[in-house]
């Protein structure tokens, strides 16, 4: 009885370390060098922990900056969050620790003094929560500075080195490495050696690969991935969970609006500028992204499913064990919402690269004015509050989209 207590309350303690890995109100600092800033797995992310939770009360902030280190992270660090005071954060750097040779043993303890340097900042800064990544992967084709397996063999250690720290400050680790280095060698046999996962120029990766970057990152912030389920009862009620509210009944159709999302990729099944061309390879939407459509009470083995504009034939047993509605079809209801959305993400995350770019990190070569000046130090809290005015415009902006997408799933025997 003692031991079933214990395991209970342990069982409890680790749901409750998962869940308040993004805690109420919880601000995200998406932090990295120049992958970063081409802001878009920060912009999967974004979108996903907004639309795909269902949760308004999460505000983003990309730090990309171009060329970082760890190291340089870690000298603007206090000064550049002073204007978002984040409570989570997620980092990604080791593509430029590397040096872009062979990993040598002051390479790796380098980066790792950088990296602690980086871990007790945003701990000094208060941020709770941290998601530790690993830096990326070069690609096995477009990578020609030397040989690719040299050198993804050099982030690999890098990888180890981050995994060891997240242990240690007992953090979340999320391993980017290997989510990118799995997709890309099961994609290339299928899609070509020529189909970039790492970019074309071998380490700026395209869609492709900065949603599995954003999968690795969501996966570390312990997101659990149930977008919703539906359960059309062709001889009973049928019932929608939170975030989907039925609007209307027809016989073998209901039609819901929903608050919650799932997350939508482009149409191309084959092109490295695509999201949609890496799914075969990875299990973002197993793991990240599952919207769940149970029938109950069919009658014949093999029935036809209606949602939006496109029409699949499941089995029965298909069915009743309940499909991904969101992997199954290539159109959704949600797909121009979510683009309008991606959007709008991407006109705040561009603004946040000129507002800490070009302004904010410069506040810090005033200090010693601003120590002695009180009228100078005004000044740059004015500046300061005048780009915070116009960035909460931009997330106004990117919240007006937030609005539930009515749809109907309809089942024909």
């Amino acid at each position: 009885m003692i031991r079933s207590l214990l395991l209970a309350l342990l069982f409890t303690t680790s749901l409750a370390q998962a869940e308040n890995l993004l805690p109420p109100d919880a601000r995200v600092a998406i932090i990295g060098d120049s992958i970063t800033e081409q802001k878009l797995y920060s912009k999967y992310m974004e979108a996903y922990l907004l639309a795909c939770t269902g949760r308004q009360d999460i505000q983003v902030f990309q730090f990309g900056w171009s060329g970082e280190r760890a190291s340089g992270f870690a000298a603007r660090l206090e000064n550049d969050l002073s204007v978002f005071h984040p409570t989570v954060a997620t980092t990604c750097y080791g593509m430029n620790d590397g040096q872009y040779t062979a990993y040598t043993d002051a390479i790796g303890a380098e980066y790792e003094k950088n990296m602690r340097l980086v871990l007790d900042g945003l701990k000094a800064q208060g941020v709770k929560h941290i998601a530790v990544g690993s830096p990326g992967a070069v690609d096995t084709r477009f990578f020609t500075r030397f040989e690719p397996a040299i050198y993804n063999d050099n982030l690999a250690h890098l990888r180890d080195i981050v995994q060891k720290l997240a242990g240690e400050y007992s953090l979340s680790f999320a391993n980017v490495h290997d989510t990118m280095t799995s997709a890309m060698a099961k994609a290339k046999p299928v899609l070509g050696q020529d189909y970039d996962v790492c970019g074309p120029d071998g380490f700026h990766p395209g869609p492709n690969g900065h949603l599995l970057m954003a999968q690795a990152f969501l996966k570390g912030l312990k997101l659990e991935g149930t977008i919703g389920q539906i359960t059309l009862d062709l001889a009973g009620e049928s019932t929608a969970t939170e975030g989907h509210q039925i609007t209307a009944r027809a016989p073998g159709s209901l039609t819901l609006a929903s608050s919650t999302w799932p997350f939508c990729f482009d149409a191309d099944p084959a092109a490295s500028t695509s999201t949609r061309s890496i799914l075969p390879f990875t299990s973002f939407n197993q793991d990240l992204n599952r919207y769940t459509l149970v029938v109950k009470g069919l009658t014949k083995d093999k029935a036809q499913v209606t949602w939006g504009s496109e029409t699949k034939e499941f089995t029965k047993t298909q069915l009743e064990a309940g499909i991904n509605l969101a992997a199954e079809f290539a159109t959704t209801p949600f797909d121009a919402a979510f683009a309008d959305l991606l959007n709008a993400i991407g006109s705040k995350q561009a603004y946040e690269t000129t507002m800490i770019k070009n302004l904010i990190t410069h506040f810090r070569t005033y200090s010693p004015e601003a120590e002695t000046d009180p009228e100078f130090k005004n000044a740059l809290e004015v500046l300061k509050q005048k780009t915070l005015e116009k960035h909460a415009k931009y997330n106004a902006n990117v919240r007006k989209r937030l609005k539930a997408v009515t749809h109907t799933v309809s089942v024909v025997e």
